[in-house]
């Protein structure tokens, strides 16, 4: 769900916090409010943001999370060169994430660099749960709704097929190419032509590949398998061998600090 998102400082904790101010008159679809801290508030992980409590004022809906210094990763992919042990390392983390909530019936539909965030002490976590959905028996673990953001959008959502959890293990290899060639695929092309592209050509190109190992090669390849009987889950991808590569991630703090320098320039 959209809305304004501010720092503060938390009077009775003591610690700075995030507060995202969502307009009710101004949501289209308020059961993603809902959703969102729903999942937040019943889902306690530490690759999850901390949901902490939520205040409703003249149609004002505030939501008061942890504060997360180090922003979204995007800044990060976009304006910094990530070393192959990073990009194993916030891989790692966004995985365990993603293995706690599809243990849980959970799908996320939404992961991209934008709803990544990062601390100054190597802290990955994922958040902006508007767009999740709980899988039940009912339902016969798929979904068949095309919701999220075009660019990571996995092939079966675009061809409203149905699909389960395995939409956030493809997503999660747009996120791979994003920390290797700095943005997913197609992002000059519009939304539309975006999930035209996706649809007709299936696994996108990495137009850095040769720079990096054949482990994270291979690892971006299971992500991103057109057929979802053989794309891999969460925690088959955590026993690969590119998630030995991990390296200690306060090493980000340099990259976020240098993001930030660059968009301060350009500002």
């Amino acid at each position: 769900a959209s809305g304004v998102v501010y720092e503060a400082k938390h009077l009775v904790r003591g610690d700075v916090v995030a507060i995202k101010k969502m307009d009710l008159a101004k949501q289209q679809r308020k059961e993603l409010l809902i959703s969102e801290i729903e999942v937040m508030r019943e889902f306690k992980h530490p690759n999850i943001v901390n949901y902490i409590e939520c205040y409703l004022e003249t149609e004002k809906l505030w939501v008061v999370m942890e504060y997360l210094e180090g922003g979204c990763l995007t800044d990060v992919c976009t304006e910094t060169l990530v070393n192959e042990s990073q990009i194993s390392g916030i891989t790692k983390k966004c995985l365990e994430a993603l293995s706690f909530l599809h243990s849980r019936k959970v799908i996320h539909r939404d992961m991209k660099s934008d709803n990544v965030l990062l601390g100054m002490e190597g802290q990955v976590k994922v958040t902006d749960f508007g767009y999740c959905a709980q899988i039940r028996v009912a339902d016969n673990s798929k979904r068949s709704t095309m919701v999220g953001t075009p660019y990571w959008m996995a092939p079966e959502v675009i061809a409203r097929k149905k699909y389960s959890y395995k939409v956030d293990i493809w997503s999660m290899g747009i996120i791979i190419i994003e920390m290797i060639d700095g943005e997913p695929p197609y992002l000059n092309e519009t939304p539309v032509r975006a999930l035209y592209l996706i649809a007709v050509n299936g696994k996108p190109k990495i137009q850095n590949a040769g720079k990096f190992s054949t482990a994270l090669l291979d690892f971006a390849d299971k992500c991103l398998t057109v057929d979802v009987s053989k794309r891999a889950t969460a925690d088959e991808l955590l026993q690969h061998e590119f998630m030995k590569q991990e390296s200690d991630l306060t090493t980000l703090k340099r990259n976020i600090l240098a993001a930030r320098s660059v968009k301060n320039k350009n500002n």
